[in-house]
């Protein structure tokens, strides 16, 4: 692994250790340069209990004529407002927000604040 990656992960070793002593489902984000990927995970065991990203094909067709495709805050945006959706329908209101250690600025930002105008709580 690079040392870009192994630093984002140290970073992020601590707010998961947090979220793991709070038992709340997590909700983590994971950014590629082309896509966005979000999932809400469940604190025992670590099943994926929802998930959303830019390869969704209803995404891809919200995005069809946007530039940059999934990787800018507007796809973020749209990942956010869908996962949010989801897991409300799932039954699930409030998560622990898990940055990956990823900056809270840009794309990772633009995902949060969009769950959190669909309704989920964190």
């Amino acid at each position: 692994m690079s040392d870009k990656k192994l630093s984002r992960l140290r970073r992020a070793r601590a707010s998961r250790a947090r979220i793991r002593l709070a038992r709340e489902n997590r909700l983590t984000v994971f950014r590629s340069n082309l896509h966005i990927y979000a999932s809400v995970i469940s604190p025992d065991g670590g099943r994926v209990l929802v998930t959303a990203s830019t390869v969704e094909p209803e995404v891809r067709s919200q995005l069809a004529g946007a530039k940059g495709k999934g990787g800018n805050a507007s796809a973020a945006k749209i990942v956010g407002t869908r996962l949010a959706q989801k897991a409300k329908a799932a039954g699930i209101e409030s998560v622990a927000f898990d940055r990956a250690g990823y900056r809270y600025h840009g794309r990772v930002k633009a995902l949060a604040d969009a769950a959190r105008e669909a309704g989920l709580k964190f």
